[in-house]
């Protein structure tokens, strides 16, 4: 059974941790979003590229581990680790996180170095313009947006001031590069194959 919970409230981490039932939601600046369950093309795009940052992974050593959702992502302000005190929630459609000091209760407290979202008609606002903005305050090193319709990666890094660069976009025929691993390249057509 779903809960009714007020969408104009601000919640915290605590009281999320208290809704025991199976609809998918984020926190972002303690307001709820609701998530929509993914399609069977958002979902095998998102696939894809957990697959490929994997398969570097499974041949390179260094440390690092992908997630997909449904996995929490806490991202508090200024440190907070308190869950009354952490208000961002998110489940991005994949993470790689690199320093595992950031596990916390099966959860990561704190920036992934890499975040993917993948593009749907109900999670394209919130993608585009308020997860960015939570990401680069996060200090999410490398943001990537995945467009199923046009068949793009856009590709934003943070920069030394921390603010994301203009991005890349890069098209189905081409390789975007994964800079957290220096000079790994995923090409289009292993992520938006059919």
């Amino acid at each position: 059974m779903e809960l009714a919970l007020d969408l104009t409230k601000r919640y915290a981490y605590a009281d999320y941790l208290t809704w025991l039932d199976d609809v998918r939601r984020e926190l972002i600046d303690g307001l709820v979003s609701l998530m929509a369950a993914p399609t069977w093309e958002h979902a095998d795009i998102s696939y894809n590229i957990s697959f490929q940052l994997g398969l570097h992974l499974l041949n390179g050593n260094c440390g690092c581990k992908v997630f997909h959702a449904p996995f929490d992502v806490l991202l508090p302000n200024g440190g907070e680790a308190e869950p009354e005190k952490i208000y961002n929630v998110v489940q991005p459609d994949v993470c790689v996180i690199c320093d595992l000091s950031k596990k916390v209760n099966g959860k990561c407290l704190g920036a992934p170095d890499l975040i993917v979202e993948v593009l749907s008609p109900s999670s394209r606002k919130k993608d585009l313009h308020k997860k960015y903005a939570l990401y680069e305050k996060s200090g999410v090193k490398e943001y990537w947006i995945a467009n199923p319709k046009a068949k793009t990666i856009t590709v934003y890094l943070l920069q030394e001031d921390g603010q994301y660069d203009d991005g890349e976009e890069y098209i189905l025929g081409e390789k975007a590069p994964v800079h957290i691993f220096d000079g790994y390249l995923i090409d289009l057509h292993d992520i938006f194959k059919e």
